[in-house]
């Protein structure tokens, strides 16, 4: 058998280890060869920022529920949210200022929840103590129905984040829990970027809000859940406005 000259097999070596150290993200040196980021997902990985965009939207609408949570900054104000929402109903928690309220929406009666604190912010306190802990239905006409019942709404609260803006890009392959996603940006990142599945639909599962606007994450895609009238005994008809929170 003939013998191989040392310096080849050193060089192949040296070959072999340059090609083990050029792996950065889904780049490799020319001649290497490497694992397609894509094998065995969805496949949304290979298409264009926009078209993933239109995927991720579309699997979004027609999810039948979906957990977020996260933070929205809107109007000058960050609220903290963690909600479950579906066609007709959402249930969960928001946190703004420093006060913590439940928001419980079933068909289009809104129902807020909060301590007694939060009540009496207006000066009220005597309906602040009537008001601590029940739900208090949230009439139609009052202010805090229109401030509040978009973040218990999917397909609106939906259609208003999942909208990256300007120049559409991909970012590479990421990771989010354990979760292969492809990320995609608006004007580098400065119109949003969102993260989208590459196991199983192609469902949103992260999204940094363009500037500064908050950042979300998205769980329990189809996962049902419970969003039913509370018990009479638990439930206040304050009348047609709220006392001021």
């Amino acid at each position: 058998m003939t013998a191989i000259p040392q310096g080849r097999t050193r060089r192949a070596a040296l070959a072999s280890a340059a090609c083990a150290l050029a792996v950065t993200g889904a780049m490799v040196l020319t001649g290497c060869s490497s694992e397609d980021p894509d094998a065995g997902t969805n496949g949304v990985g290979k298409l264009s920022a926009g078209q993933i965009q239109a995927k991720a939207r579309a699997a979004a609408e027609a999810a039948p529920a979906v957990r977020l949570a996260g933070t929205v900054v809107t109007s000058g104000r960050t609220y903290k949210l963690d909600m479950q929402l579906k066609a007709d109903g959402g249930t969960g928690s928001v946190t703004s200022q420093g006060a913590t309220f439940g928001l419980l929406r079933v068909g289009k009666q809104l129902y807020l929840k909060a301590d007694a604190d939060f009540w009496s912010h207006g000066g009220d306190t005597a309906s602040a103590g009537k008001l601590d802990g029940k739900y208090v239905k949230v009439p139609q006409g009052d202010p805090a129905y229109k401030k509040f019942s978009g973040f218990t709404d999917k397909a609106v609260l939906l259609d208003g984040l999942l909208t990256l803006h300007g120049k559409l890009v991909t970012d590479g392959h990421h990771d989010q829990s354990g979760t292969r996603t492809i990320r995609i940006t608006g004007d580098a990142g400065s119109g949003g970027t969102l993260d989208v599945s590459l196991d199983g639909k192609p469902y949103p599962l992260r999204l940094v809000r363009g500037g500064g606007a908050g950042t979300l994450s998205f769980s329990d895609w189809g996962k049902d859940f419970s969003a039913a009238e509370p018990a009479k005994s638990e439930t206040v008809d304050y009348g047609k406005q709220l006392p001021t929170s």
